[in-house]
């Protein structure tokens, strides 16, 4: 019998393992947040066996534990981690290369970090328009680039942007917010359009309103308010539910899934 395909992005012949991302590398950003998405996503992907480089720009007490919690994931192998600011110039690249010094390959690149300015469209300064774009879409934007050699030179890899239901539907003081998200969701359709012949998948998640530690999320009147008006399933949803979904893509999607933004949201968009 014939070998399966174990490229990175190759159809997924094999039968189903406990820990698909078994000798195979990942970067996740905006990991550190005790209950965010970049988390949850990392913690999964340890449990699959991912060998971890987690970057975030928090607290370094907050990286520490959320890398000791991957570390602690059964099955996970070499977890890393580092502070950087994406939103600087040059910094997505430095990452990469990070990730590259510390495993020599990156097979799966999540794009999770971003920050929101809730801010009245007319009141926006130069500054914090500068500063979104920067985080949420010119990181993942110059990170994606420079992990391309690698992942050329393994013979493909996955890599996932995590955008937004904001990027498909509007919400007060989110202009901003939802501008770069949509722009990602763009992005996600160029990349694989153009990189898909070198057997590296490109998509998206976009995520509704998933239960963090947001404030916009732990207030028990506002959360109500928005189950009562846009969730018909009566909830939030959970990180973890989002991470399932980036294992899926990171793994058992199949190679003919390209380019596409795969929305998570409750039912959000469908009014």
């Amino acid at each position: 019998m014939d070998s399966p395909d174990t490229r990175p992005g190759a159809p997924n012949t094999a039968a189903p393992s406990s820990r698909p991302l078994d000798g195979r590398t990942a970067i996740v950003t905006g990991a550190s947040t005790p209950h965010g998405l970049g988390r949850a996503i990392a913690r999964r992907f340890a449990r699959a066996g991912a060998s971890l480089l987690l970057v975030a720009e928090g607290t370094s007490a907050q990286l520490a534990e959320a890398r000791a919690q991957c570390a602690a994931e059964p099955g996970a192998g070499r977890v890393e981690s580092a502070c950087i600011d994406l939103g600087v110039p040059g910094a997505p690249e430095r990452m990469v290369e990070q990730a590259e010094a510390c495993f020599g390959r990156v097979d799966v690149l999540v794009n999770n970090a971003g920050i929101r300015m809730p801010v009245a469209f007319g009141e926006y300064t130069r500054e914090q328009f500068d500063r979104v774009v920067a985080v949420n879409l010119a990181a993942p934007f110059f990170a994606s680039q420079a992990v391309l050699p690698l992942m050329r030179r393994q013979g493909g890899g996955r890599i996932i942007h995590v955008a937004s239901q904001l990027g498909h539907v509007t919400f007060d003081r989110r202009a901003l917010y939802g501008l770069t998200k949509a722009a990602l969701i763009h992005l996600t359709k160029s990349m694989a359009h153009e990189l898909a012949r070198e057997n590296i998948l490109v998509n998206a998640i976009s995520p509704g309103p998933v239960f963090t530690e947001a404030p916009v999320n732990t207030d028990p009147q506002v959360r109500a308010q928005r189950i009562e008006r846009y969730l018909p399933g009566g909830r939030y949803g959970e990180p973890e539910e989002v991470a399932e979904l980036a294992l899926f893509l990171a793994t058992a999607a199949p190679a003919f899934l390209q380019g596409q933004d795969i929305l998570i949201d409750g039912g959000y968009t469908n009014h």
